[in-house]
């Protein structure tokens, strides 16, 4: 079967390289699934470049942690799922330390054996295309509004960018009645972020303090939920822009430090911080089950064809897509 492999040691994209291996054949507890469609993540240029968790890998890796598909095959053992239902896979295979795409193996392959506990049936009116957009971004976005301090209609939710986790957050505070403010770079994105329903914009180059920008638009009260996509680098504003007894959802490795990391700015406003990864099989399910009652649509920009592998992973790094970057396979 086709694959793509991240070799041993990889430090760039061009550690990504297209192989060959024998088609697996599931075990009593799994289910072979002919993959469809995968879709990248800021993780996987980190894993390619050798910057994730780790560091540079040490063997071979199929990479991708966000595939959907068929299933092709079962073990004697399966009884929840059989030969040509939709499944899109868990981001984790049990723990939380056993992700595809590393240290596991991952979806940018034609086949797949996964143990049946770690895939769900896809929601119905969703492609494989859109599916596999889910297991990182969407989960990520709902764990950040829903768990801890669970988001409320009437709530002004910040979020960071306009990636898919950022848009994942939009859509999902949206049809949670929230208000929303959404930060980029970019007019031409802030406008389409508005057509998805954000309240307000934010143009952080215009705007280089946009935390003050988030205090103007809120009366002075700053936000209720801060999805915090930046990292060290925008964790100081996110400080100054949640609200009182708010949440920062701290999720995003994009920027290096910058300002003042002390939490202390949170202590006075009774406000938190709360570190996301991902979410656990749980999660997705609520999240699937949200969707299909909203009709939910993910937001993808480009889906390239399985040949064009490597372009996928530049044009993500190049940082130009508005959503999700999709790999037909």
């Amino acid at each position: 079967m086709n694959v793509y492999e991240v070799v041993q040691g990889s430090t760039s994209i061009d550690g990504l390289v297209r192989s060959e291996r024998a088609q697996p054949e599931p075990g009593p507890s799994e289910v072979l699934v002919r993959v469809r469609a995968a879709s990248l993540n800021f993780r996987d240029i980190a894993v390619v470049r050798g910057k994730y968790i780790g560091g540079p890998l040490t063997q071979n890796t199929i990479p991708l942690s966000d595939g959907a598909g068929e299933v092709a095959a079962v073990g004697a053992d399966v009884q929840d799922f059989a030969v040509g239902d939709r499944v899109v896979a868990t981001f984790a295979q049990g723990d939380s330390s056993a992700a595809l795409g590393s240290p596991l193996d991952g979806m940018l392959t034609e086949y797949r054996c996964l143990d049946a506990s770690g895939v769900l049936p896809i929601p119905a009116d969703l492609s494989f295309e859109e599916a596999a957009t889910l297991p990182c971004a969407a989960v990520t976005a709902w764990n950040a509004l829903t768990e801890g301090k669970a988001i409320r209609p009437g709530d002004t939710v910040l979020t960071l960018g306009t990636g898919g986790v950022s848009l994942f957050a939009l859509q999902l505070a949206r049809m949670a009645g929230a208000r929303v403010i959404i930060t980029s770079s970019s007019d031409d994105k802030l406008e389409r972020a508005r057509a998805l329903g954000a309240d307000e914009t934010i143009n952080y180059k215009r705007e280089p303090d946009w935390e003050r920008a988030v205090l103007d638009l809120t009366g002075g009260q700053g936000a209720d939920h801060v999805v915090e996509l930046g990292g060290a680098g925008t964790l100081p504003r996110s400080y100054q822009a949640v609200g009182p007894r708010g949440e920062i959802s701290l999720i995003g490795v994009l920027t290096l430090p910058d300002g003042d990391l002390s939490p202390y700015a949170l202590m006075f406003k009774g406000a938190t911080l709360r570190g996301i990864f991902v979410g656990d099989k749980s999660l997705f399910m609520g999240l699937n089950r949200a969707i299909e009652v909203n009709g939910l649509k993910p937001v993808i920009d480009t889906v390239f064809d399985f040949d064009d592998a490597v372009e996928a992973y530049n044009y993500l790094r190049s940082a130009q897509h508005f959503g999700k970057v999709v790999i037909r396979i």
